[in-house]
């Protein structure tokens, strides 16, 4: 267990993922573990990097499929030519998902803004009249 530092409960705390991901991650291939005789496993100190690595490509909505085969080049830093088409595919869908959440960030901010306006502008005083207001004059009078 050579260059082992720490157990599966240590590693799903400090990666902040469930114990149940790591062993799903392993299961797939993405993360490697080595065992005691009592079957324990145990991760290298850079199993906390590539566990957020993993989270990370998952969150930006890459499959496990997706992950399984990116993973191997993330590990070199070299891809096939097959490879460099996916890997730019996904970087290219990535990129309008972050155009279409600037452009819902920008809509909210607009929202935020208004609405902070608008609470800020004095009250009217007593004597304006606004529609349906305390000083618009009763629509049916008897």
């Amino acid at each position: 267990m050579e260059n082992t530092t720490m157990r599966i409960g240590e590693l799903a705390a400090r990666a902040g993922v469930s114990v149940r991901a790591l062993r799903y991650y392993e299961e797939q291939g993405l993360l490697a573990s080595e065992r005691s005789p009592a079957g324990q496993r145990y991760y290298a100190e850079d199993a906390v990097d590539r566990v957020r690595l993993i989270q990370l490509l998952y969150s930006a909505g890459l499959n496990s499929k997706a992950v399984s085969n990116i993973m191997p080049c993330m590990d070199s830093g070299m891809a096939s030519a097959d490879m460099l088409e996916l890997l730019a595919a996904e970087r290219d869908r990535i990129d309008e998902r972050l155009h279409e959440l600037a452009e819902t960030r920008d809509r909210l901010t607009t929202v935020i803004e208004l609405s902070r306006a608008t609470r800020r502008r004095p009250p009217r005083s007593a004597g304006t009249a606004r529609p349906g207001g305390p000083s618009a004059p009763a629509a049916h009078a008897r």
